[in-house]
């Protein structure tokens, strides 16, 4: 179920690698202190959508450097992972090409929908240590925004629900002709629990979001801690990437796109209905 599994592995040849690390020593002075990190999610798009000089500011509409097109194209250069294996140079410079495009620019917007927070956490299940994946969305709420939880993913939940839509069982079902009978034969279904998912409507989707609610207030599921936090996006038409903290000792730091992906609509469409629940 979850995102990565749309996510191709591109193997970069050595050379391609040498290339993308070499290109940061063309910049110089105040321009290698914008380079060194990007340190926030909301630096990276300001940096994304060319909205911060080299040396830190805001630039805001009328400014000479607001949003110039080479500028962008400089800086989002510098924002991709050069040590993933998922972002070929192809793929990154066709990107590039398209959200500077003079004609029809394309930006990241904030407060605008089609991005979306992955959180691993850690809980304790049962009195058993556990990760759960927390999928979360920002909601506008009067004349601000807060995060919310859209969806979870946990592979105990997932397991609950591994027959559902299976034909190909003939013994467990209950008979066409059972309400001729009140449907007596039901108590079969609660004798098995573990078989209860074959009784279910195959079209049944299971929300997981629902359960993780109920284990919670129930006392089943209790938090521990954050252990990794990433972002994705699918603001850019016809383009789903990622975005990942790195923390090196070196340019190549911070939150950075560390894969990318060619999708249609209608792959998009289905990452929005399945993780943050928008039809």
């Amino acid at each position: 179920m979850r995102l990565i599994s749309f996510v191709f592995i591109i193997l970069l040849p050595a050379t391609v690698f040498c290339q993308n690390v070499s290109s940061f020593s063309s910049f110089t002075g105040d321009e290698s202190k914008f380079y060194a990190q990007t340190k926030q999610v909301n630096q990276f798009f300001r940096r994304f959508n060319a909205e911060e000089d080299v040396i830190g500011k805001r630039t805001y509409s009328g400014d000479s450097t607001f949003r110039d097109l080479k500028s962008r194209k400089k800086y989002l250069n510098i924002l991709f992972d050069t040590y993933s294996a998922s972002v070929s140079t192809d793929d990154k410079n066709t990107f590039i090409e398209q959200v500077t495009s003079k004609k029809k620019p394309v930006f990241l917007d904030f407060h605008g929908k089609d991005w979306f927070s992955e959180v691993t956490a850690s809980f304790t299940y049962k009195h058993e240590k556990v990760d759960i994946i927390l999928y979360m969305k920002l909601e506008k709420q009067n004349n601000g925004y807060k995060w919310v939880f859209s969806n979870v993913y946990f592979g105990r939940f997932n397991d609950l629900f591994i027959h559902v839509g299976d034909t190909t069982n003939l013994k467990l079902f209950l008979h066409p002709l059972s309400h001729e009978i009140d449907f007596m034969n039901i108590h079969k279904v609660f004798e098995e629990p573990g078989n209860l998912d074959y009784y279910l409507d195959r079209y049944y989707r299971p929300d997981q979001l629902a359960l993780f609610v109920s284990e919670i207030k129930n006392g089943n599921l209790i938090f521990e801690s954050v252990k990794e936090v990433k972002f994705h996006f699918l603001q850019i038409p016809g383009w789903y990437f990622e975005v990942s903290y790195f923390n090196r000792n070196n340019n190549n730091s911070g939150w950075l796109i560390s894969n990318i992906l060619k999708i249609t609509d209608k792959d998009k469409n289905e990452l929005l209905r399945n993780y943050i629940h928008e039809k």
